[in-house]
Order: C-alpha cells, then structure tokens, then sequence
C-alpha cells in the first residue's frame, strides 16, 4: 500500500464520522488558540520593551545619576544602589565626556510643570536637554521640528499623551473622567507656562493681578505675582492619546534656554530642585537631574558604566534593564504557555478516545485488510496519518482562531494603551503559527500512537469473526 492509498483511506475514514470528527478537532482547535494567544501576551509584551528601548536609545545609552537634583511629578525610579552623594554638573559631564569609548555625554534636567489655557489647567514633566541629546533619543514627531536652542522663548516638543493630562478648572474633571478631549490643539495653540508651582499655589484664590486691596488705612500688602512664561509648541510627538510610548508624558525643551529662563525668574532665589546652601541660598553651579551617555559599541557598555560607578554615581543602562525584563518575560510566557497547554492536554485525550472508538468499530475491517496481505506499518501509518491530520486541521484553524481572538484583545485595549505597552498587546510572529500547528500535529500523533499499535495487535482471524 503506497501513501497515496493511505491518504485516501485515511481522509475517507475521517469524512465517514464526521461530527465524531469534528468535536474532536474542535478541541485541538480551543487548545491550539489557547496556547498562541497565551504566549502572544507575553510576547507583545516583549515587543513593547524592545520599542522602549530603541526609544531609548538603545542598548548603548547609559543614563548616570546623582544627588537628586530637578522636580519629578512621577518621582525617581527605584534603584538597588545607594543613592549617590556627588551632583552632576558641568565639571562632571566633562569628566563623563573624556572617558575611553563614550560617544556623547550630554546632561538632563527634570521638573513638573503647570500648563493653562483658556478654562483648562494641566501638568507635564519638563525634560530639557542640549540638541545633542535630544537628536540623540530619536524622537518620533508627527509634525514639526525639535526646539531651537538659545531662544529668548521656550519652544516645545510635547508628547502625544499630554493632552490627557488637562483639567476642566471649575470641575477638575479631565479626559480619563469623561472620555473626551479638552479642546486645546497642541500644535498651534500657545499657552502659559508656570514653572514656580509655590508661587502659583500660593496665589490660588486671589487677584493677583492688583498690587493692593482695600482703601484709606487698611491696604493690605498683594500675593507674589507668578510669572507666566508665554509658550508655543514646536513639535508634537507622532501619535493620538490612545498610542503609548516612552515620549507619551513628556515635554521637551531646550536645556540652555531653560537656564536662562530659570536664573532670570529665581534671581537671588533657589530654583526649584536644586540644592541650597545651610543658610538657603542657592548655589552657583546648576546642577543636572542626569546625564545621557552613547557608547561607541554595545561591547564596551559594561566597562564604561563599571568606570562610572567608580565615579560615584548611579547607573542604569538598557542592556541591563532588558536583560533583566527578558528573564522576567521568559517566566510569563512559560506561565501562560503551560495554562494555554492544559487544552491542548485535554484535546490530546479526545484524540486518543476517538482513535479507540475508530479501532472498535473498525474491527472487521482492520481484519479483512490484514487477510488482504497489508503490512501491520501500513495499518498503524493509517492510524497515525488519521491522528495527524485532526492535528493539522485543529491546527490550522486555531491559528485563524488565535488571530481573531489577537485582534480582538488588541482592540479592546487600544492597542496596548489601556495597558500602559506602546504597540499592540498581543503579538503573534510567523515563527508562533508554524510552531503551534507542528505541536498540534504532534499531539495528533502522539495520541494516536498507543491506538495504532493496538490495531496492529488484532488477531486477523478474530477480527473477520467479531460481530
């Protein structure tokens, strides 16, 4: 018997019972999906991290930091060093900029910000940096260019979540408490910019637009007048609010036009974040919140943040950062691979029930087939061939089920941002579906493997007789 006869008798076989046959590949079909959409989690995740990381910078930026020095409205993220006690500085990005195999060294500074216009009031974390640094992090921009530097006006570049981040001022509701958006457009409107947060707070309830109040006798000294620093965008990043990524809270600017800004606004007054002397008074050097290091090869990350710990600072490089991420997602999708398994487990023992019940009411034909002369490999490659192609099939449309359901979850949640991942949640390569449906095909097999050798074990003489 050649494999063409064997295909026949095998397809023909399956065809003749077919709702036997199509509950039981319905359960390799469920096992199949289970499984790709399962690691397909775990999977966008990790695509997610690899964007976050060639925004970046890739895996040859290295972020240092010292002594806190800036204002986060989102705080500082957790490290397992000490916190270092040295600032940085001018003198210290120097010193970053003349070790062997750093590229760029190139400083950074960090502070909350309000933003209002017209009846809306918002936050946003400030990042400036020197052109350098912000060629540097590859900005993705859906219009416009980066700000110009050494400007008599601050330009900015906002991030295309930063929209969702204003307040009706009378109801303090925003975007995430209606659902819409403030009618602001970010790339043409100019707004006011307050960097002195105390000061603004401080004067919250009065007219501080009046240098006095009352009359005759009793005038009353007025609140400090805050300084509203009148501001346009000259970029946003590409994108709507529902488009996560690692630019989607951040403002940027130019570093050089910020200082100016800041040491004119706090003249003889410490800025906000840096540090003041006992007596407090500020200091004269201005100190950076971090600095942004390019190594010139992936190879000499190590020696170069090793170097810099020597220094006395902190460090945190993307390498690191995804070496560490990528064990953890290893773990998740094991996780989720082994609950998707469990179907597939369950579709396994259909296939093996369905090839004993095919052997019992087959008897007599398996008998007549063996009188026939037909070989016992043939009889178990037939039984095999069977189990295969409910694999197969199973396999091939739980793929088409799998990307349904991929879809599906993708667009539920906004395509990652309800979940907090740039990109789509759930994420399933070429290399998933040829894999699934060969271990579909294989459970097939396997669990049809003790059936076939139990039909080649039948006496043909008692298989002729067995009514």
């Amino acid at each position: 018997m050649n494999w063409i006869d064997l295909l026949r008798m095998s397809s023909s076989n399956l065809k003749r019972r077919k709702l036997r046959t199509f509950l039981t590949v319905l359960g390799v079909v469920i096992g199949t999906a289970s499984i790709v959409v399962m690691i397909s989690l775990g999977l966008g995740m990790q695509e997610s991290l690899y964007r976050e990381v060639e925004q970046s910078g890739g895996l040859t930026t290295i972020k240092v930091t010292g002594a806190q020095a800036g204002d986060s409205m989102y705080g500082y993220s957790g490290s397992d060093e000490e916190a270092s006690t040295k600032y940085i500085d001018d003198k210290a990005i120097k010193q970053l900029a003349d070790l062997d195999h750093v590229s760029t060294a190139s400083p950074v500074y960090e502070m909350s910000v309000i933003m209002l216009k017209g009846a809306y009031e918002g936050w946003g974390q400030l990042v400036a940096m020197t052109p350098e640094g912000l060629q540097a992090k590859n900005i993705p921009l859906g219009e416009g260019t980066l700000p110009k530097t050494n400007s008599s006006q601050l330009e900015l570049v906002y991030g295309n979540g930063i929209i969702t981040m204003f307040n009706e001022k009378g109801t303090g509701k925003g975007y995430y408490e209606t659902g819409e958006l403030p009618d602001i457009n970010l790339a043409k409107d100019s707004m006011f910019l307050i960097l002195d947060q105390d000061t603004y707070y401080n004067s919250q309830g009065n007219d501080f637009g009046d240098t006095a109040s009352g009359s005759g006798d009793t005038q009353q000294a007025a609140p400090k007048r805050v300084q509203k620093h009148v501001v346009r965008a000259s970029g946003v990043v590409e994108g709507g609010p529902e488009e996560y990524n690692a630019n989607y809270y951040s403002i940027y600017c130019d570093l050089s036009t910020l200082k100016q800004i800041l040491k004119k606004e706090f003249s003889g007054r410490v800025i906000p974040g840096q540090p003041s002397t006992k007596s407090g008074k500020p200091y004269k050097e201005f100190y950076y919140s971090s600095a942004q290091i390019r190594v010139d090869d992936i190879d000499n990350v190590d020696a170069v943040a090793n170097a810099i710990r020597g220094m006395g600072y902190n460090v945190e490089t993307n390498a690191e950062y995804l070496d560490s991420m990528k064990s953890q997602f290893a773990i998740v999708q094991a996780v989720l691979g082994g609950i998707g398994a469990v179907s597939l487990l369950v579709a396994a023992i259909g296939i093996a029930n369905t090839m004993m019940m095919s052997i019992y009411e087959r008897t007599k034909e398996i008998g007549v087939i063996k009188v026939l002369g037909c070989s016992l490999k043939n009889i178990k490659q037939m039984f095999l061939l069977e189990a295969a192609f409910i694999g197969l099939i199973g396999g091939f449309v739980g793929n088409i089920l799998s990307f349904l359901m991929s879809a599906v979850i993708n667009f539920l949640t906004g395509h990652g941002a309800a979940m907090g991942f740039d990109g789509n949640i759930s994420y399933i390569p070429m290399w998933l579906v040829l894999l699934s449906m060969g271990f579909a095909v294989l459970v097939g097999v396997t669990a049809g493997y003790f059936p076939a050798l139990r039909a080649m074990k039948l006496s043909p003489l008692a298989a002729i007789r067995n009514e």
